[in-house]
């Protein structure tokens, strides 16, 4: 099958949603919905603007949904080509901080449960589908970051994110990036490449009406790091084509 198979997870709504219209043409779409019947309903949407396009009923916080998605996409296409691990939560307050993202005075509940989605999930995942990316002959992994991952920026003052901190999250994407790093030196040798997206402060459920950027341009990062060419970065973190420092 020379077609491009594409996963993205969390895609009904929002950023996702918005990844799986930008890759209308490049690939075959399948967006991850916890709620089916909201997902059949993003489904009809992307149908209608022309994208190839399905649905699986999905949560990825439950490890049954990652062997249900590798049963679903080994049966039907034997590979996968395109990850994107896009679902994620805030896990309170964001993007301002608030005392649930306190470092220190973060209820341990809290730091788990947003460590359970945006980390301990995405590393299960991936694993999970990784047999099916190394059967594709240009394997692409994009981990849905944020800049408020980047230990460098928060520990400078004067930086865009210094005094933004919100621990919980903030410490979650940190870690994603570590596992992209590890990851893609892995996989050097491969024809897979492993990259962590900054879509920047979308106007999203999630990044609110205040933020800058409108809801097409927050999807360009991921889809041009799930479409990267053969001679494109691998191990990388990137906004709009910029490089971001770790």
């Amino acid at each position: 099958m020379s077609t491009k198979i594409a996963f993205i997870t969390g895609a009904n709504r929002g950023i996702g949603f918005q990844t799986a219209l930008g890759l209308k043409g490049l690939a075959k779409v399948v967006i991850g919905s916890r709620d089916l019947k909201q997902g059949e309903q993003a489904l009809e949407k992307l149908r209608a603007a022309g994208v190839d396009a399905d649905v699986l009923e999905f949560d990825v916080t439950q490890p049954a949904s990652h062997q249900a998605a590798f049963d679903y996409f080994n049966t039907r296409y034997g590979k996968l080509d395109i990850l994107i691990n896009n679902a994620g939560i805030a896990g309170g307050t964001f993007p301002a901080s608030g005392p649930e993202h306190s470092a220190a005075d973060v209820p341990l509940s809290l730091l788990r449960k947003v460590f359970e989605t945006n980390f301990f999930a995405q590393v299960a995942l991936t694993e999970t589908l990784l047999p099916l990316i190394r059967k594709s002959p240009a394997g692409r992994i994009v981990n849905l970051s944020s800049i408020l991952g980047s230990l460098t920026l928060h520990a400078t003052p004067g930086s865009p994110i210094y005094h933004a901190k919100s621990f919980a999250y903030d410490a979650s994407k940190s870690a994603l990036n570590a596992f992209t790093i590890h990851l893609a030196y892995e996989l050097r040798d491969t024809n897979i490449k492993v990259n962590s997206a900054h879509p920047g402060w979308v106007k999203t459920d999630m990044g609110g009406p205040e933020a800058p950027m409108e809801l097409e341009d927050g999807a360009k990062t991921s889809v041009a790091l799930a479409t990267l060419p053969d001679d494109g970065p691998t191990g990388g973190y990137f906004h709009m084509g910029q490089t971001l420092p770790w």
